[in-house]
């Protein structure tokens, strides 16, 4: 879902997958068992704060320090462990940098009005009676034209939270939405690196795999469309009359042109060009600094006694741009670089855990367990599932939920007589799309980061991302357009 150069860049395809005969499932899931436990106990009792501010990072490395002493007593060297580590925090050094540049996207935009007129514009044009549909489809078409979901948040994303919150719409509904459109697109469009991936590891070509995924995927998105269509249909909003002093306080304190849209357009202009996603956003935060100083000398004053300085607090740390209105005060305020290193943090630690799990045999021990219960066509579809749910919990990288499933359930969808699209297509609907509901996942801390809306918030409002695995199993349970083996 970055996109960046697709799979060869994080060497996917010659993916390791470490095996531990040593191993038994039970010592395997000891690891994960201490991880839900204190999860749960610090989301349920201890109000999120059991180890204060970083308590999720910790909670990951007491997870990783169990596991690793699961690796010694079974005989693990620590130099393996290690290995896999860094195989893994090497994978997420391209997201890391993107989280970087998105964090000074979001504080370069802000200050230089594109921010601030993508709302002016949008509250004019998107009415709360169609605005969460609208944003399904707009999120949708900006990630099949980009192949990226990470892009659509951090362009069109960032504007619509900023434009629903605006009229007064919860921004998890709105979080929401953007991210069901956002992974529909993704999953859809050719150009997106777990798209290309899924085909790959199931022995299948890219667009058989799209257009069987569409079986499944578009009674998913149409169901997703109409219930934030009810749910747009009943929302209790702020009214014209607010929106009109919205307007005018947004002008005031800006200056608004069209211009300030040449930014944004820049930026997904060079990701349909297949620019990395690294050149996109960089030239995005230097066009948008190139404005500020152009359209909003004022704003770059009040923040600071030189334009430089405000410029390069914007893209290193807190700005608050502040109005006489409470509810654009909250939206005009961006944390910078600094603003993404809680989510920085909770990616690495998550990636030393799945390392660690890694280089101890403990995921494929975990797969080949639930491999061994697949007796009937709908239990192997059901153990693919949920093989790639507890991958992207354990593992908290999509690519690993993808990969390993991959690898291990090939083999027994051909003894089934399953054509390959049907292990591709499960993949795609179990894998790729619920990355972004685990918080600790690369996808899920990223999304969370960059809309400013936790995971919690967002979880049951995106219903596209949680309801693909459903329609999977309901799927296979009836029997429908499930592809057998073409024998020549």
């Amino acid at each position: 879902m970055q996109n960046e150069n697709n799979i060869s860049k994080i060497g996917i395809n010659n993916q390791n997958i470490i095996e531990n005969k040593e191993l038994n499932i039970w010592e395997a899931l000891i690891p994960v068992i201490v991880l839900m436990l204190f999860l749960a106990y610090n989301i349920f009792f201890a109000s999120g704060e059991l180890f204060g501010e970083y308590s999720n990072q910790i909670i990951l490395l007491i997870g990783g320090i169990v596991a690793a002493a699961v690796g010694f007593y079974n005989k693990v060297s620590f130099s393996t462990m290690l290995t896999e580590i860094w195989e893994n925090l090497k994978s997420v050094f391209i997201p890391i940098s993107i989280l970087f540049l998105v964090g000074a996207l979001a504080g370069t935009w802000l200050v230089s009005g594109v921010i601030p007129a993508m709302v002016y514009y949008g509250l004019q044009v998107l009415s709360p009676e169609i605005f969460l549909p609208a944003s399904v489809i707009i999120a949708a078409v900006i990630s099949i034209a980009t192949g990226s979901s990470w892009t659509t948040s951090a362009t069109v994303g960032i504007a619509l939270v900023g434009i629903g919150s605006a009229l007064g719409i919860s921004p998890g509904m709105i979080a929401g939405a953007v991210i069901s459109g956002a992974y529909f697109g993704d999953k859809m469009s050719p150009l997106s690196d777990t798209t290309n991936l899924a085909p790959a590891m199931a022995g299948t070509d890219l667009f058989t795999h799209i257009r069987y995924m569409s079986i499944t995927t578009v009674p998913t998105v149409i169901i997703t469309l109409i219930v934030f269509a009810i749910f747009s249909a009943n929302i209790d909003t702020s009214g014209n009359a607010d929106i009109s002093n919205l307007l005018k306080t947004i002008a005031t304190t800006f200056t608004i042109t069209p211009w300030l849209f040449l930014v944004p357009a820049t930026v997904i202009a060079l990701i349909l060009l297949k620019t990395k996603p690294l050149i996109a956003l960089g030239t995005g935060v230097l066009l948008a600094a190139i404005f500020a100083f152009m359209f909003q000398p004022i704003i770059l004053d009040n923040l600071s006694s030189s334009k430089i300085t405000s410029i390069i607090n914007a893209i290193l740390s807190d700005t608050q741009i502040n109005t006489d209105n409470e509810k654009l005060n909250d939206l005009f305020a961006a944390g910078g670089m600094k603003g993404m290193l809680w989510t920085i943090y909770l990616i690495t630690c998550a990636m030393i855990f799945g390392g660690i799990m890694d280089g101890i045999g403990a995921l494929a021990r975990i797969t080949r367990a639930l491999l061994s219960i697949a007796t009937s066509i709908f239990g192997l579809f059901a153990s693919t599932i949920i093989s790639c749910l507890g991958l992207n919990a354990i593992a908290s990288d999509q690519y690993l939920a993808i990969v390993i499933p991959g690898k291990m359930f090939k083999k027994a969808y051909q003894d089934k007589g399953l054509a390959p699209e049907n292990l591709s297509r499960t993949l795609e609907d179990s894998g790729t799309v619920t990355s972004v509901l685990i918080p600790w996942n690369t996808c899920g801390a990223y999304q969370s980061g960059v809309l400013g809306v936790g995971v919690a918030e967002y979880f049951v409002y995106a219903i596209f991302n949680w309801l693909s695995p459903f329609t999977t199993l309901l799927f296979a349970a009836l029997n429908i357009k499930i592809r057998q083996i073409t024998k020549l």
